[in-house]
């Protein structure tokens, strides 16, 4: 399908829709800076053994090891700007057409770019939690501490390690979190798929839950995926590109 064409279907799809959630990836945020996981240009994961740096075992057992790979990104991830993309989700859900964003990312730029209804299935910076006595603590002073000096932040309490809340493998996902997820793909009649490869479960179970309750599905990602052949529309172009591009035929049809 040409892509001028599948925006336009898009847009339509959006603008008809009583209930369009987004489900959103690393591809939306590469834009801005961070990298991603997985491609072979800027994966996170092409020098590093992922089950040792992080991991919940690996963390327990060497919390440096997974503070020296986390460093660069808490970097990034502190100093990025939401980009075009995080701005027309935002837009959408301040004009009634999106009701919720659903994202694996931890980067908070959703929350940033004006979006109120977020849902992190693997965590986020914003607090941090000892993994002795669980006291949890504002994670952006810890991580700006972490910053400049470079030292593991432990508890002020009983001295124990403290880890971010972002979610590990082997960790399980917040369940009130992913329940509200899986209730909000059921609410939709369009789910918007960006910037995600669609890889990691249970994540990736959420789209299918949308298709069986007969949502659309619109994937908007660099890469092929293997939903491609169960979406409706599928445009592989970077999602700060397309998704303003959108936005302008969304507002044209009102």
């Amino acid at each position: 399908m040409n892509t001028e064409i599948a925006i336009a279907q898009v847009a339509s799809l959006i603008r008809d829709s009583r209930a369009t959630v987004a489900f959103t990836g690393a591809g939306i945020s590469t834009p801005s800076g961070i990298p991603d996981f997985r491609s072979r240009t800027c994966g996170m994961w092409e020098k590093v053994n992922p089950m040792e740096v992080a991991s919940l075992f690996g963390f327990r057992q060497n919390p440096r090891a997974f503070y020296d790979w986390v460093h660069p990104l808490a970097r990034l991830t502190l100093d990025a700007q939401p980009n075009a993309a995080h701005n027309v989700l935002a837009r959408l859900e301040k004009m009634g057409h999106l009701i919720a964003i659903i994202t694996q990312n931890i980067d908070m730029l959703h929350q940033r770019a004006g979006s109120s209804l977020v849902y992190e299935l693997h965590g986020h910076f914003r607090e941090a939690t000892c993994t002795h006595c669980f006291t949890t603590y504002p994670g952006l002073p810890l991580l700006e501490q972490f910053l400049a000096d470079s030292q593991i932040p432990r508890c002020p309490r009983c001295g124990g390690v403290i880890k971010p809340n972002v979610i590990l493998f082997g960790e399980q996902l917040p369940l009130q979190v992913l329940r509200a997820a899986q209730d909000a793909a059921r609410r939709a009649d369009v789910m918007l798929i960006v910037g995600s490869s669609l890889e990691v479960a249970p994540a990736s179970d959420i789209p299918i839950i949308a298709t069986r309750c007969g949502a659309k599905l619109v994937i908007i990602n660099l890469e092929p995926t293997d939903f491609d052949q169960r979406a409706d529309v599928v445009i592989h172009e970077d999602a700060a590109v397309v998704l303003p591009k959108i936005m302008r035929y969304v507002e044209e049809q009102l």
